[in-house]
C-alpha cells in the first residue's frame, strides 16, 4: 500500500517523542527499539558499521542518552521530512531536526539533519539505516564540548 506524507511525519513524531522522553530520567528502549529493523547499518564521519536491534542497542541508548543530557540537551524537535520512494516498501528520508539545549543557563538551538532508510514491514515502518553527520563538530562549534 502506498504512503502518503503524514505516515512519515506521524512516525518521526512518534519516534522523537521517544527520544525526548530518554532525556528525562529513564531511556524508554522499547519505544526507541520499536522503530528500527531487526538490524540496522549506521553511517557518519567514523566510517560505517552494523548494529542489532538487541540488548547490545538498548546500552548504547543508555550511553548515547547519557551524553546527550550531559551536554545541555533539552529537546528535540522535526522541522522537516523530506521522503523519496526507493521501491514499493522502501523509502529514504532526510529529516531535519532543530535540537534544543542549554548552555550557561541560556537557550541554544541548534538545526541539523539525518538521513534514514525506511521499510514497510508488514505495514509498518521500520529504519534500516541512518547517515548521520559530524555532530561532535557541530558541538564543539557551540562550544558544547571541548575542542
Amino acid at each position: 500500500m502506498p504512503r502518503d506524507q503524514s505516515d512519515f511525519e506521524s512516525f518521526f513524531a512518534d519516534y522523537l517523542d521517544a527520544y525526548n522522553r530518554s532525556l528525562g530520567d529513564r531511556v524508554d528502549y522499547g519505544a526507541i527499539r520499536s522503530h528500527f529493523s531487526s538490524c540496522f547499518i549506521a553511517a557518519g564521519p567514523e566510517g560505517v558499521m552494523t548494529s542489532e536491534n538487541d540488548e547490545s542497542f538498548s546500552q548504547a541508548l543508555d550511553k548515547s542518552c547519557a551524553f546527550y543530557k550531559s551536554i545541555g540537551t533539552k529537546k528535540m524537535n522535526v522541522t522537516g521530512v523530506q521522503i523519496t520512494d526507493i521501491d514499493e516498501g522502501h523509502y529514504i528520508a532526510k529529516v531535519h531536526y532543530a535540537a534544543e539545549y542549554e548552555k550557561d543557563d541560556e537557550p541554544l538551538v541548534i538545526p541539523f539533519a539525518v538521513t534514514y532508510m525506511l521499510e514497510d514491514r508488514d505495514g509498518q515502518l521500520k529504519i534500516f539505516g541512518f547517515v548521520a553527520g559530524d555532530e561532535m563538530a557541530i558541538y564543539r562549534q557551540y562550544d558544547l564540548i571541548p575542542d
